[in-house]
Parts: structure tokens; sequence; C-alpha cells
């Protein structure tokens, strides 16, 4: 341990998954972890963070300032700084792709798509309705009611044949449609294939409502399913650029932390850090 902390900590408190990133001086990400939030908010930050703090073998002295961003960002005790989503997630897709100009984020409660200006800053965005039919939550609620596991969403879509069509545009009516397929002997895996496929079509509409621009980014936890990524894919008829491995679920924690770094410089510029500050950083990007 240094007089001087030589890493930040980024917080992304999500509905479902609270995830942490640690960087060090030279945006080097020395430690992260993901776990699930459940009810207590502020718990599951501190979890996250003393798990990435394991993994990197630092102590919590080490950590010179922390940011917060996600569902639960206001909910931290120990935030140094809370920043809006779109905002944490614009930085991290940048970083990660810096030719990024539109963003897809699908978590399991919300669904983002963003446009950014040549500066990283988000120049239009739109949400998806209240509906779960339009989340990640569709995808788990129908793999539950088949008797399947979230982890077992990815690869039950990728042994379909033939998506069978989910044509309704609310959870309840959606739900009703499943229980008919399966009635009619339809398979497990092409009901997925098929709720994936809704998803996708709504996905779509959110980012042709913030007029895309390449290059494109997807980001989120439900972007970790292959399927969904091939089929956004093939109706864009372009690439898309999608986090390695389990990073595309670190995007905006990795963006909270290098703001958290920015934000940091800024501070002690002006004179050093004061404990306990907390204040939203906004549109900055």
């Amino acid at each position: 341990m240094t007089n001087q902390p030589a890493t930040v900590a980024g917080l992304d408190v999500g509905s479902t998954y609270t995830k942490a990133v640690l960087l060090d001086r030279d945006n080097v990400i020395v430690g992260r972890a993901l776990i699930k939030t459940g009810f207590k908010l502020g718990d599951a930050a501190e979890r996250a963070l003393t798990a990435a703090l394991e993994q990197a073998g630092l102590q919590r002295d080490d950590v010179a300032y922390i940011a917060t961003t996600g569902y639960g960002r206001f909910q931290v005790p120990f935030r140094n700084v809370n920043i809006t989503d779109l905002t944490a997630t614009a930085r991290g897709a940048r970083s990660l792709f810096p030719q990024t100009h539109t963003i897809l984020d699908v978590g399991g409660q919300t669904m983002k798509a963003s446009r950014l200006d040549e500066n990283g800053k988000v120049r239009s965005f739109r949400l998806n309705d209240k509906c779960a039919a339009g989340t990640g939550a569709f995808l788990e609620k129908t793999a539950r009611y088949m008797g399947f596991s979230t982890e077992e969403v990815g690869p039950l879509a990728a042994t379909s044949k033939e998506a069978v069509a989910i044509s309704g545009v609310c959870a309840v009516f959606a739900e009703s449609e499943v229980i008919n397929h399966l009635s009619q002997g339809s398979s497990p895996a092409d009901i997925m294939h098929g709720s994936i496929a809704s998803l996708v079509d709504r996905s779509l509409q959110l980012m042709k409502r913030v007029q895309i621009e390449r290059e494109i980014t997807l980001v989120g936890g439900i972007l970790r399913f292959e399927t969904m990524v091939r089929i956004i894919s093939e109706k864009l008829g372009s690439g898309v650029n999608v986090p390695e491995g389990d990073m595309v679920q670190f995007a905006a924690a990795l963006g909270a932390a290098l703001l958290a770094w920015q934000r940091l410089n800024k501070v002690q510029a002006a004179g050093g850090l004061q404990a306990g500050l907390a204040e939203p950083l906004g549109a900055l990007a």
C-alpha cells in the first residue's frame, strides 16, 4: 500500500446484478466482480466492491474514489459521485470500441438505445416501455416456465432449428403464446429462439428511434446470448461490436470507473478530495 491510493472503483448497481470494476492509473482493470443485487442495494454494492478488491489483492484504503451508476446508484452511502447509466455506458462502450456511435443496452429490467456524438456524449436516447416483454426478464420468465434456468437460455436457443413466432407486445399475452406453442408440440429451443427474436424486434425499434449510426455496440447481460447478437446483426445487415466474454455486462461499471478518475483528477487539482463527497455528474462524458 502506498500513501497515494492507486485505484478507483466503478459500481453499476443494477436491478438484477451489481458489477464492480477497479481501474489503476493506466486505466487497466485490476479487479472486477459480478453478484446478484437482491433487495439491499447498498449491501450489494459493498459485496461487489469487496469481491473485486479480493480478486485484485487490494485493500479498501487502496481505492481513492468510488463512482456509482445504474438503478441503485443513489443507494450506496460510501460513493463519492453518482453517474447516470447512459453516461457511464457511453464512456465504457467508447473505451472498448472508440468508433461507437450507437449503443444498445439490454438488461434484466431495462432496454436502452442511445446515439453518441463525436465526443462520446449522448445525443439522443430511448428507453423501453414498462412492459417486461421489452426486457431480458421476459426471456428469463419464458425459460423458467419451460423448466430452464437463465444460464441455459443461450445454449437452448443455439440448438433451435426454426424460431416460433412470438408476436405479443405484452408479457402476459406473450406468455399465453408460449403456453399455446408448448401445447401444440413446439420445442422449447424454438420457443426460446422466437422469444429472443421478439426481443430483438423491440430493440431495433428503439435503435431506429435514435437514428442509428455506425458503429453499433451491444452491451448488457442479455447480449451474452449469441443468438440475440446474431439476429440483431442479420436484421441490421451489418456487423456489431460486442465486448468479449462477460465484459458485455461490465460496460457501465467500466465507464463509471473511467469517469471516477476524471472527476478525482479535477477534485485534486481544485485542492484535494473532500471526504464523503456525493454529487451527480449528469452528462459528463
